[in-house]
């Protein structure tokens, strides 16, 4: 590979580059929306920040993710976990505060 091809690939891939990113943002706010399902404007915000932060690094692309996860992690937020979210919830009788029908055989 010559200079000029080096040069040429150097210059294709800084074109490229912020469309890439771009792509890779809109990627992962679909994902965490999914995952924090309420918080379209945080995950946005936390995006939008982590971007900043991404372009002065030198591979943007490569750091973005694990920027956002940072971030997510030191906010502390629990993903929606859906397998669990429409399963039944047992309580026990004393717990729940209501009365337990009996059964009478007369």
């Amino acid at each position: 590979m010559t200079n000029n091809d080096n040069g040429e690939a150097v210059t294709g891939f800084l074109q490229n580059l912020p469309g890439a990113v771009s792509k890779l943002k809109n990627r992962l706010q679909r994902n965490y929306e999914q995952a924090y399902p309420g918080l379209r404007d945080l995950i946005r915000i936390i995006l939008d920040e982590e971007e900043a932060k991404a372009w002065d690094l030198s591979f943007p692309h490569l750091f973005l993710p694990d920027l956002v996860e940072a971030h997510i992690a030191q906010l502390g937020l629990e993903p929606v976990r859906y397998e669990n979210l429409f399963a039944p919830v047992r309580v026990a009788a004393e717990q729940n505060h209501q009365l337990t029908p009996a059964y009478v055989d007369c």
